[in-house]
């Protein structure tokens, strides 16, 4: 829902899909934001010119979401038991969908994504508990 021929952040809308645990919603997600990582070198010829070269390098990111539910922990507990279990934990895919200003749609899907939780919320008196989940993909590629 584009206002005025601008992105807002209710076009954006995000899927995971986990090999082990299929297609996980993540309840009320309020925001998504991401970044290439990159592998940065100057080269400086003997002429004197300076050369840039700049190597992707993955992408990392992070969403933020209101706690409903015991989804995310239920998540990350499974994820943290088949660990110390020995069992090989998969990657997963996020696909990004958004809405574009012209009414058209624009997907991306992040490859090889690892998930954290580096915040389970805080729990206090009247106020939302509010999660963060950060990830780190390989590769983002366009599907449409």
């Amino acid at each position: 829902m584009p206002v005025n021929g601008f992105n807002i952040g209710k076009d954006c809308a995000l899927n995971v899909i986990d090999a082990t645990h299929g297609a996980i919603t993540f309840n009320l997600i309020t925001s998504f934001t991401a970044k290439q990582k990159t592998k940065d070198q100057h080269i400086v010829g003997l002429d004197g010119v300076v050369r840039p070269l700049i190597l992707p390098d993955g992408w990392e990111g992070s969403f933020e979401l209101e706690r409903s539910d015991s989804q995310v922990d239920d998540y990350f507990a499974a994820n943290e038991a088949a660990y110390y279990s020995g069992k090989n934990i998969q990657s997963c895919t996020i696909t990004e969908t958004i809405s574009e200003a012209n009414g058209s749609l624009t997907q991306y899907r992040f490859t090889g994504v690892m998930l954290k939780l580096p915040d389970s919320g805080a729990w206090k008196g009247d106020a939302s508990v509010k999660v963060k989940i950060d990830f780190f993909a390989s590769r983002r590629l366009k599907v449409m």
